[in-house]
Formats: structure tokens, sequence, C-alpha cells
């Protein structure tokens, strides 16, 4: 008899592969509003973890914590020209409270520039407050036509982070190290997804800044997914909202500034690198299980072994999770293969009797029969070795799936199936031509493949790609 299938498989159909895995890994679900989701525990558990790596590393860029209003006065946003046009076709406004018609509408968070800078300016008073380096956890809204689980919803979560500069150099200097040391960190060393940083052209700026950076990452299909952003805003908002400090020579002047975020977007990210035929393939270093423990079948003190070895392994802070559920051991296995639990050890009767475990690997799928008393000192080293896997996949699927080229039919060429690298023009001609193929340019990078501190610099290679 022919096996179920379990996911509709990448090469027949990549988004029903993608909606699969998420129905099936148990991550998130459609929620009764048009474009809003429901996260469910395994999914949540992943950006947990995501949220934790991330606010340790934007913790050590010296930021803190806060948290602003949901509701934004329509007002606030009517004060920077370009961000309310930028924003206006996205946005959710309340215009009735308590039964009642309000005096001023309220924006529901698309973000928080203008909120936030409502309150620099009463809290920035001289050079001595500088840098103000501020970053909120939150929920946002904006009004999504074709919606996709974690890529494009309603409402999903991010962080962002707002800051106060006094020097456009220094603005400039931490919205970069944001970027390397925080976003590009976490990408490539706890979610193993090689990613390349450049400069956003004027036309894909966000709305409001004087450059965008950004993180572009190549999915599963060669499709780009901008992975996260970081913004030099200059005194743009500063200047509308009279944010301003006393410089040490006495004299009064616009903040620079800086905003950056990352979002439930990655999650969708995560699933499209990695995942395969068979479900997720989560990197140990993010892993909520990084080993889940099987009892294959409770015999021969199967179970109390298993539920020993659990404990060895939990002690050495190995997220280890006890599965001797009584249910079928095939339909278990597959479950843990859906939620691409990187180790799975299963154990029964026979392998007490030999003093050996089963250990199957999520990264190749490969079965390994390994002593039993060695297992707690040898799995740190393998589950190093599967981050190490997962990363290499990535990056060669990216390096062979990248073309350089020379024109837009070239360049259209190649992003049927992936990334092209071609002379930028610097005057936006080569833009307006790859856009009307469907294809953008996801960012900018110098020829020896760092960031430009701008997408004016001379000389530039132009990232291009179909998107998500």
């Amino acid at each position: 008899m022919a096996k179920a299938r379990v996911l509709t498989p990448k090469s027949e159909s990549f988004p029903d592969w993608y909606q699969d895995v998420i129905a099936k890994a148990e991550l998130a679900e459609n929620g009764p509003a048009r474009g809003t989701m429901v996260i469910r525990p395994y999914g949540w558990a992943i950006w947990e973890r995501m949220q934790a790596e991330v606010d340790r590393r934007i913790k050590d860029a010296g930021a803190q914590n806060a948290y602003f209003p949901l509701f934004i006065p329509e007002s606030y946003l009517h004060k920077e020209a370009e961000h309310v046009e930028g924003f206006s076709p996205e946005l959710a406004v309340v215009t009735h409270g308590g039964g009642k018609e309000l005096e001023e509408p309220l924006v529901v968070r698309p973000t928080s520039e203008t909120v936030i800078n409502a309150y620099f300016s009463k809290w920035l008073q001289s050079y001595r407050d500088l840098p103000l380096l501020i970053n909120q956890w939150a929920n946002v809204v904006r009004w999504e036509l074709r919606p996709r689980l974690f890529l494009r919803t309603t409402e999903f979560l991010w962080q962002e982070g707002h800051t106060c500069h006094a020097s456009e150099a220094d603005a400039r200097d931490y919205a970069l190290r944001i970027l390397s040391e925080v976003y590009e960190q976490f990408m490539v060393d706890v979610l193993a997804i090689p990613v390349l940083t450049g400069a956003k052209t004027e036309n894909e700026r966000f709305a409001g800044a004087d450059q965008t950076w950004t993180c572009e990452a190549m999915m599963g299909d060669g499709k780009a997914l901008q992975m996260g952003t970081s913004h030099l805003l200059g005194q743009n908002f500063a200047k509308v909202f009279d944010t301003q400090f006393l410089t040490e020579a006495g004299e009064r002047e616009y903040a620079w500034q800086t905003s950056w975020g990352v979002s439930t977007r990655m999650v969708g990210g995560l699933i499209m690198v990695h995942g395969d035929d068979a479900g997720l393939r989560l990197p140990p270093a993010l892993a909520p299980v990084q080993v889940v423990v099987v009892v294959v079948r409770d015999e021969g003190g199967a179970g109390e072994k298993a539920e020993a070895l659990a404990k060895q392994l939990k002690a050495a802070e190995i997220r280890t999770e006890l599965d001797a559920r009584d249910t079928p051991f095939g339909r278990r296995a597959v479950e843990w293969e859906l939620k691409g639990v990187p180790v799975r050890i299963e154990l029964g009767p026979r392998d007490i009797a030999s003093g050996n475990a089963i250990v199957v690997r999520r990264d190749r799928a490969e079965k390994e029969t390994t002593p039993l008393d060695g297992l707690p000192v040898r799995l740190p080293e393998v589950l190093d070795e599967i981050q190490q896997s997962l990363m290499q996949q990535a990056k060669d699927r990216q390096e062979h799936r990248t073309a350089d080229v020379a024109t837009v039919g070239e360049a259209v060429g190649a992003a049927r199936t992936g990334f092209a690298r071609m002379p930028w023009d610097g005057a936006g001609e080569l833009e307006d031509k790859l856009n009307q193929e469907g294809v953008s340019v996801r960012c900018l990078r110098r020829t020896d493949g760092s960031v430009p501190l701008s997408s004016d610099e001379d000389d530039l290679v132009a990232v291009v790609a179909r998107a998500y």
C-alpha cells in the first residue's frame, strides 16, 4: 500500500507546501478577521526563542525596552508628509469609541516613529541625554490585500527600535551596527540563514527615511525575503516633532535618528529556507526542542531508560522532551519530523537489551545506532554539526542560484530560479524596467560585497530577484 502523503511536495507547489507545513506542524492558523493569525503554542515557542535572542543582542547594543500606545492620533501621521503618504493605503483608522464618534480619528499603530517622537521631544533636553536608545516589542496593523501566514498579515508582531543621536555620523553608525551586530549575526548564527546586507534604492526606502539598509535571504524557491531593515531617519521626524537638544556649545539642534525592526516574518523565512518535504528543519540554536526521546514500545525497561536519558540531557542544558505517549510510534515519528526537531532518539526493548539507541538527525534523515552511555557527551557535538549543516546547505543553494548578468533580460531570466547580480546604473531607469517584469532590486552592495553608506555611491552592484 502506498504511503499517505502528509505534505504537498515542494516541487509540485511551493505555496501549498508552505501552508501545509504551517498547518501540520501546528504553527499557526488564520484568525477570524481577514489577514489575522492565531499563533499556536509550537509556533509561539519558536517566536519566543527568536525574541529572546534578538532582545539580548539589542540590549548588548545599549538599547532599553519600553512600550508606546497602540492608538496614535491621526494628526501625528500627517505631520511628516512622506511618512503618511507611504502608509496611507495600509492604515486602519478608528472613528468611533464608546458608542460615540471620536473628535479625532485614531490610527492603529502601523509603526511608531510619530508617537515615539512626541515623547522624545519631552525627554530629550541636552547632549548629555544622547544617545537615546529605545526599543519596543509590540503588534502593528497594516491593512494587507493578499495575506499569507507569517509573511504578510494585517496584524503582526515585531520589535521596533527608535534612537536619537548628536550627529548624522553617530546615527548612521548605530543603524549599521544594528544591521550587522544584531540582525545579521542573529540570522546567520541562530537561524542558520545566510543573508545579503545592503542599501535599499530610493524607491524602496522606508517612508520618511534618508536611507534604508536591509537583510535579504533566498528562500527555497529562489525568491527573496526581506528579513529585517534598519533606517537612517536623518532629522526628518525630529523637525516636525521638535525633537531638539542643547549642544555642548549651548545651541539648540535637531536630533539625528534611526529606526529598525524585525518581525514574525522571520518565522516564514525559517520555514522556507530550511523546510523539506517532511516538514520543518529547525537549527538547534533556535529549536525549542533540540532533542526528543521517543519510547518505541514501553517494554523491557525502555520507558524508564528513556526518562532517565531525558533527565540527563536536560541536566546537560540540552532542550529535551520525552515522548512516551500511548499512540502508534510511526505517527509520533512523523509528527516530530514535521516539527523539525533536530535530533530524535528512539528507544525500544531491543535497544535497551543491546545498550544502544537509534539516533535520527533531522538535517539528513539518517538513522545511526549509538551507544546509550555516550549520548549526553556526544549530542552537543551532533547539534553543532546540524547547525553548520543547515547553514552550509542554505549557502550552497544561494551561491548556486545566483548569477552575474549584464542586461535586464538576463536578470529576469536568472530571477526565475534565484538571484541576479548586475551593475547599478544609479539613475533608476534599470529599476523601472525590472519592476515592469515583476522583478525588484533587493539591495545595493559594493563590488567587494560590503555595505554602502548610501545608495548614491559609485560602482554599486544591484541584487535582483522576485520577492515575497
